[in-house]
């Protein structure tokens, strides 16, 4: 008679480990902020201000989640542990590397916009990672919310998904994170989230256990501490572990080859509240900060001394986008900054590896220069601002997308592109993405806005945003996000405008700038220092144009009547990083200092922009 050797493996319904995925704008934060001040577990001292885990300085200043972060609230005698991610596709590595550590997801839309691209590409990853799903219809309150459809749509898009056999026993709420509260009918205020809290109990399972197993544990997330150095976070998918205990470290050398280490944490940390607390053991099920593992990655897995049992190395989708990297060669260089060499322009790459999944960074041969790729140029600005913030000078070349050969022809990334637009100024949105070879797939009505679905390649993306926000008045809403290679189409339009180029150093005169006002648009205001081959402002005509922005207005000895009045200059085009970065043309920089942005030519001197035309 055959046995069953099967391990047993059980439930953990102490634990609830629950990702939230949203598209970005749809409430995310702003409900975790909710949760977190009705869960009782706080002095209102310690949760002052709005976006509570939105903690680093560039989220709060842009109003996005760029890093994923957990936290816990205890509720009925379960500790749930909530991870949020972030919303923009551009950090859609930091969403495919946390979903491994959770067992329920909560998809988060709003309930007039319901599902979009991003709450597509996070939703099919939960459900790859075998997450179950629960709808929160966010933002009811909203005067032009339509619940209901939202609501169809995304239980539409769960089973576009492959996600029928959840549909029967699929749990939903709708709530306002802004007002505080949560209901199971949308018509009906109540004065809490508790119904939010009890689906997230009741209907999402604890983790599956097999406590006989031995130890196993994937590193999803690193942080860092200067005390103690590199800290791995990660979920611990079978066995216990103990402090003082030591393990076997499954990673790659620097041939990225498979080898075997023995480890031996200092520090053993379970997530508690906003923070972390000391534990002297964890079992299967909980997800944990281990302390003291030098040269740890993500991907690498934690086994047991002597088990031979590591997970899959974790994989995200391939960059579609690359930058080059550069010291900064400019006449003003080292004056702002406090790194200015290739060498710590290097190590800070490599630094940012380890913990950007979503990057990779390639010397070029023959420069001291290196290709940077990433998932948009939002994903790669994020880098540079922290960069700069930090104390670094680089130059930065032109955004490029990554190309691809498969079965022996070129291929180029498109993405599906979503604008809502006023339907009176659609027609310049049309145009404008027409002209980059985007093609219209769907259209609808919704009150007095259009819903507009392109396929668009990433190379037409670059710049555009600026342009369509110009064309609208800023009242268009673009979203974006990576649907799949194909062949390469023809060429996209460049800058129509050339741009005004300095011909000299000095400091920008009213006089000067006075003269070149009427035909061109300037990016720099009078008084700040220039040098020859700084960009100063953009030509109304195709074309570049040397200008000198320094001469000074001739002094004579005699006055004339209405000659000497006061110049009124027109305030200068503000260049976000971003907009920079999709301004410039191939034979054109930013320069990025702690300080300034500023555009230039590759070559400063004219003479030499000449050759290398005539050359060309």
């Amino acid at each position: 008679m055959n046995q069953d050797t099967t391990k047993p493996s059980a439930t953990r319904e102490d634990i609830r480990n629950v990702v939230i995925i949203a598209h970005v704008d749809h409430g995310k934060t702003t409900l975790v902020d909710c949760l977190l001040r009705q869960s009782g577990q706080y002095r209102a001292t310690e949760l002052q201000g709005e976006r509570i885990l939105d903690s680093n300085d560039l989220e709060k200043e842009r109003g996005i989640t760029i890093l994923a972060k957990n936290i816990a609230i205890p509720y009925r005698g379960v500790k749930i542990n909530l991870i949020d991610t972030p919303g923009h596709a551009d950090f859609g590595g930091e969403v495919e590397r946390v979903v491994k550590m959770a067992d329920g997801c909560l998809v988060l839309v709003d309930a007039a916009e319901g599902p979009m691209p991003q709450t597509r590409f996070v939703l099919e990853k939960a459900l790859q990672a075998g997450c179950k799903p629960i709808v929160v219809v966010n933002k009811v309150d909203r005067p032009d919310g339509r619940p209901h459809e939202a609501l169809d749509e995304a239980l539409e898009l769960l089973a576009d998904l492959g996600g029928e056999e959840q549909l029967d026993d699929i749990g939903y709420v709708y709530t306002s994170a802004k007002e505080g509260f949560a209901t199971t009918d949308h018509t009906v205020r109540t004065d809490n989230m508790l119904p939010l809290l009890d689906l997230l109990v009741d209907h999402l399972p604890g983790p599956t256990i097999d406590p006989d197993s031995d130890f196993q544990m994937m590193v999803t997330t690193l942080d860092w501490s200067e005390y103690v150095g590199r800290i791995a976070v990660g979920r611990i998918n079978a066995g216990t572990i103990s402090m003082g205990q030591s393990f076997d470290l499954h990673c790659l050398n620097a041939d990225d080859e498979p080898i075997k280490r023995k480890v031996k944490p200092s520090g053993l940390y379970l997530f508690d509240n906003l923070g972390r607390v000391a534990a002297e053991s964890a079992s299967a099920g909980d997800l944990v900060a281990l302390e003291g593992l030098d040269d740890v990655e993500i991907g690498d897995t934690l086994t047991a001394s002597g088990a031979d049992n590591p997970l899959p190395r974790l994989k995200v989708d391939e960059p579609t986008l690359e930058m080059v990297f550069s010291v900064n060669s400019s006449p003003m260089a080292g004056r702002e900054g406090k790194y200015v060499t290739t060498r710590q322009i290097k190590a800070r790459l490599e630094k940012e590896l380890e913990r950007n999944v979503a990057l990779r960074v390639r010397m070029i041969e023959g420069t001291e220069a290196y290709a940077v790729a990433g998932r948009g140029v939002l994903h790669l600005a994020i880098l540079i601002e922290t960069m700069r913030r930090e104390g670094y000078e680089l130059s930065v070349a032109k955004p490029q997308v990554v190309y691809k050969m498969i079965d022996g022809k070129k291929h180029e990334p498109f993405e599906t592109l979503r604008v809502e637009v006023p339907t009176d100024v659609m027609g310049p949105v049309m145009e404008l993405v027409g002209l980059r070879r985007g093609q219209l797939e769907e259209m609808k009505q919704r009150g007095e806005y259009s819903l507009l679905k392109f396929i668009i390649p990433s190379r037409g993306l670059i710049g555009l945003r600026t342009r369509l926000l110009n064309a609208t008045r800023g009242t268009a809403i673009i979203h974006h996000r990576f649907e799949s290679y194909r062949v390469v189409e023809g060429d996209v339009p460049r800058r129509a405008n050339g741009v005004l180029v300095s011909m000299t150093g000095g400091k920008t005169m009213p006089f000067a700038l006075y003269a070149l006002q009427d035909r061109s648009d300037l990016f720099v205001p009078a008084g700040i220092e220039v040098y020859e081959g700084m960009i100063v402002g953009e030509n109304a005509r195709e074309g570049d144009m040397v200008v000198n922005p320094s001469r000074e207005k001739k002094l004579t000895n005699m006055r004339a009547s209405g000659s000497d009045e006061n110049v009124i200059l027109k305030p200068p085009r503000d260049m976000s990083l971003e907009t920079a970065l999709e301004y410039i043309e191939d034979d054109e920089l930013v320069e990025v200092t702690p300080l300034s942005i500023r555009l230039r030519k590759m070559g400063l001197k004219e003479s030499d922009r000449r050759r290398k035309g005539r050359n060309a």
